[in-house]
């Protein structure tokens, strides 16, 4: 990790991703820590082929790393998209939650379909202060008002409880551990 860089380069560990911000404005300090997760995620995912990233974790589980991307696209989309920018928008994948899969459907077009949930969220929200409020449409709560701080912070809990998941995911399939 190199570290004597000027403020504005980006700093990366050696796998690539990015180092979240230390200090600075509260938002980049949030955005980077997501950016840090969905880049973890991404390299759960990497060198796999579609056999591999359907495998489950443990019985009774179904849980896979094809499931937990498309899941993790919903979770942008709804979020980002629904809650923080108000906007009326279908699910991503036909069961809602993305852990269905479809077996016309591998880790490259789910990687990207995600990406693209991640870039419109990004672009939705951009302009957004962290005091901006948002409404829950639909779930346990309809109707609760959150802060995009709110969103910020749930949405880093969510990567890093589903990056648990993808964890041992991929030790199960070939033995990878760490990041």
């Amino acid at each position: 990790m190199t570290t004597n860089t000027p403020a504005d380069t980006p700093i990366t560990l050696p796998d690539g991703r990015p180092v979240p911000h230390l200090t600075g404005d509260e938002r980049a300090v949030l955005e980077s820590w997501l950016d840090f997760h969905r880049a973890t995620l991404a390299l759960k995912c990497a060198g796999l082929d579609d056999a591999q990233v359907r495998t489950a974790s443990a019985e009774p589980s179904t849980l896979t790393l094809l499931g937990l991307v498309q899941h993790l696209a919903e979770v942008e989309r709804n979020w980002f998209q629904r809650v923080a920018a108000g906007l009326d928008v279908p699910p991503v994948y036909e069961d809602g939650t993305g852990y269905t899969l479809d077996p016309s459907r591998g880790i490259d077009e789910a990687l990207g379909i995600w990406r693209r949930e991640i870039e419109r969220g990004r672009e939705l929200c951009a302009g957004l202060p962290l005091d901006h409020i948002g409404r829950v449409a639909e779930g346990p709560v309809p109707g609760m008002e959150v802060s995009m701080r709110w969103v910020l912070i749930h949405m880093i809990e969510e990567y890093a409880r589903h990056n648990g998941h993808a964890d041992l995911l991929r030790e199960r399939i070939d033995g990878v551990t760490g990041a």
